[in-house]
């Protein structure tokens, strides 16, 4: 056997061995108390009190999205801000990959304003619709 593979098989070991010990403990000191409160389906603290299937407004729907869109477009900003802690900036990155260094920083720089600009009006645009207002 490897040496190097010893240490992971006792800490695969040792993380299965904890989390059947911490079910089994919990299952056997837990508090068994059934009831017809208890026996009820939970829905956000709430009583159910219509059917599970029904519609759900479209502007819960329209929310979700928005937030999507702007969070997974806000993830692209981050590694031009990790670029840009570097002293030399963007062109020595470009380098590391083998563009050559053809980046210059005031470009870059204008990509993002008009990337945070694009934001920016969808942003208002979604605003205009109304989809942030919750009747």
């Amino acid at each position: 056997m490897e040496p190097g593979l010893i240490p992971i098989l006792i800490l695969a070991a040792a993380s299965l061995a904890l989390a059947v010990g911490m079910l089994a403990l919990g299952s056997l000191l837990g508090p068994r108390r059934f009831g017809r409160v208890k026996q009820m389906p939970y829905e956000s603290g709430m009583d159910p009190i219509h059917d599970a299937r029904r519609r759900f407004d479209v502007r819960f729907h329209l929310v979700a999205i928005v937030f999507l869109v702007f969070d997974v477009e806000l993830l692209f900003l981050y590694p031009w801000a990790v670029a840009n802690k570097d002293p030399q900036g963007l062109p020595r990155i470009a380098e590391q990959v083998g563009q050559g260094g053809g980046f210059s920083g005031g470009l870059v720089f204008a990509e993002v304003l008009f990337f945070v600009a694009l934001l920016a009006m969808g942003f208002v645009y979604a605003w205009r619709k109304g989809v942030f207002r919750w009747r």
